[in-house]
Formats: structure tokens, C-alpha cells, sequence
């Protein structure tokens, strides 16, 4: 079951030079990666600077990519916050905004526990008529969702999908055995492998700037050549280190790329500070390498 696509971007959110959201520039990112080879894109995650845009950003956002890919692809929304009654509101809004979908992370920083956790999704799950993935990253969030209360979770007909940053594979194994939960990789690194074992596909940051290589791996497995999957995500694996691995946040890194390659992207809002000229040209390099383009 892939709800809302196989090959999901989390995309960066363009601004202006000025700080600005840029819709113009949001339309043209999302219309190239979908033509590139995603079916879905992940708008307003973390990766999309969710933190330091308001809510009618938010809104707009998601009016200028519909009118940009039209029914070519999904768009998930993420609307997930610490305050349940505000993630309540996003995902009004982001329905009356034209969203296939929602995202929705644990509550981060109070770290409720999993009964406050569990009645968090089900409320944000009844607010709206939109399918739902639940974001499982306690890296960021400082809580995780356990196995027992997303086996709860999955019986509510609207929570269909997970993307899964648990680094916990045998639990995600569990799960996909026992519920029909589709299972997203939100780690690049684990897109072919959980891909592998029954996965629905992947919300990638990576994309941002190789979809068509992020989805590739994905058309060989599903072509049964799977030695040249493996090959290909192994390709990858210098450039989705750097982006992801090299201690600075995937949007720093991925803005830092698209505008080397004069693509929309734009300068980063504070707290996040844009990526030195040393990283920006280590992955200049990667990308060369990958990609053949000098």
C-alpha cells in the first residue's frame, strides 16, 4: 500500500533573498522534482523550516505547489507541533489548502507519555478528513512512539502510514507484519532496505536534489534487478552521507546544494545559519561525482 506515492521529497521551502517565502520559486523546485521522478512531496517538515514559518506561510505553500503539479503528484502537509489544539488548526488549514495528506511528528520537547501521545494523533486524526502518517524520529522529538501504541494507533481508519527515522528495524519489520501501516524510510540511508522488506517508499531529503536517482533505486528493485538497486543506493551513499551525516541539518545542507546548482532555495531562517564554502563545494564534488554533471 503506497498512500501518498512511493518516492516521496521532503522539500525545502524556498525564500527570497530577502527572508521572504518565494511561491514562485516553491512552484518551480516542486514542478522539477516531480517531473524528475517523485509521485509525492512532504511539504513544511523539518526539512522545510516548519519551525520558522507561520501558518499562513504554510498555507500558501501548499495552494502554490498544488498549482504548480496539479494532480501529478501528492502533498503531504506537515502540520505537526508541541500544542495539539495548534496542530489541530494546521491540519484545518492545510485541508482547505488543497493537502492529500498530513504529517504529523510526536509532540516534541514536553515528552508526554505514550497515552498522551497515543490521544495527541487520534484527536489530530478526527479534525480532519485526510489520511494521516505519523513521524517516528525521537532523535529530534526526545520521545519515541512505541511499537505497542502505533499497533493501537493503526486501527484508526485515517492513520495509514509512518515514516520512520526509530532507527528500529526489527520494529518496523514487526509492525508492517501486523498492521497495514505503509512504512516510509525517512532516513536516506534506509530507503532500498526497508524499500526491501515490504516498505512503501520513501520521504527523502536527498531528492531535493537527485530525485530521479533516489527513484531509480526504487524502479530497479520493483524491476527485479535487485544487484543494480543495491548499486545504485550505494551510489548514492557519499552524497547522502554529506547531506545528512556531516553534522549540520539536511536543510542547510540541501539549500547549500540547490543554489550551487541555481536552483530555488534561498538563504535559511534563523536559528539555522547557511553551510560554509567548504561543505558547499565537498558536495558540489559529490554530486559531480554521482551525477556525471561537471
Amino acid at each position: 500500500m503506497t498512500p501518498f506515492g512511493r518516492t516521496l521529497c521532503a522539500m525545502i521551502t524556498p525564500f527570497t533573498p530577502a527572508g521572504a517565502l518565494d511561491l514562485e520559486g516553491a512552484g518551480r523546485l516542486a514542478d522539477r522534482l516531480v517531473t524528475r521522478g517523485c509521485d509525492g512531496l512532504v511539504l513544511s517538515g523539518t526539512t522545510g523550516e516548519s519551525p520558522t514559518t507561520t501558518d499562513a506561510e504554510k498555507a500558501a505553500l501548499i495552494t502554490a505547489v498544488r498549482e504548480a503539479v496539479g494532480t501529478r503528484a501528492t502533498i503531504v502537509a506537515g502540520v505537526g507541533t508541541p500544542d495539539t489544539a495548534h496542530t489541530v488548526t494546521l491540519a484545518r488549514e492545510a485541508e482547505r489548502a488543497g493537502a492529500d495528506g498530513l504529517l504529523v511528528v510526536a509532540p516534541y520537547y514536553s515528552r508526554p507519555p505514550q497515552d498522551a501521545i497515543e490521544a495527541h494523533f487520534l484527536r489530530v486524526a478526527d479534525s480532519t478528513g485526510l489520511p494521516l502518517a505519523l513521524y517516528d524520529i525521537p532523535a529530534r522529538t526526545g520521545t519515541r512512539v512505541e511499537p505497542g501504541t502505533l499497533l493501537r494507533l493503526a486501527e484508526h481508519p485515517r492513520i495509514v502510514a509512518v515514516k520512520d527515522c526509530s532507527y528500529d528495524f526489527l520494529a518496523a519489520q514487526k509492525l508492517m507484519s501486523r498492521t497495514d501501516l505503509a512504512y516510509y524510510a525517512g532516513c536516506d540511508e534506509h530507503n532500498l532496505a526497508l524499500y526491501a522488506v515490504g516498505g512503501a517508499g520513501c520521504v527523502s531529503t536527498v531528492a531535493n536534489v537527485v530525485p530521479e536517482h533516489v527513484r531509480a533505486v526504487l524502479d530497479a528493485f520493483d524491476a527485479g534487478e535487485t544487484a543494480r538497486a543495491a548499486h545504485l543506493q550505494q551510489r548514492m551513499t557519499p552524497l547522502i552521507e554529506a547531506v545528512m551525516s556531516n553534522g549540520l541539518p539536511g536543510t542547510v545542507t540541501a539549500k547549500a546544494l540547490l543554489t550551487t546548482l541555481g536552483l530555488p532555495a534561498g538563504p535559511l531562517r534563523p536559528p539555522l545559519m547557511p553551510a560554509d564554502r567548504l561543505t558547499t563545494e565537498g558536495l558540489r564534488a559529490l554530486y559531480e561525482d554521482l551525477t556525471g554533471v561537471g
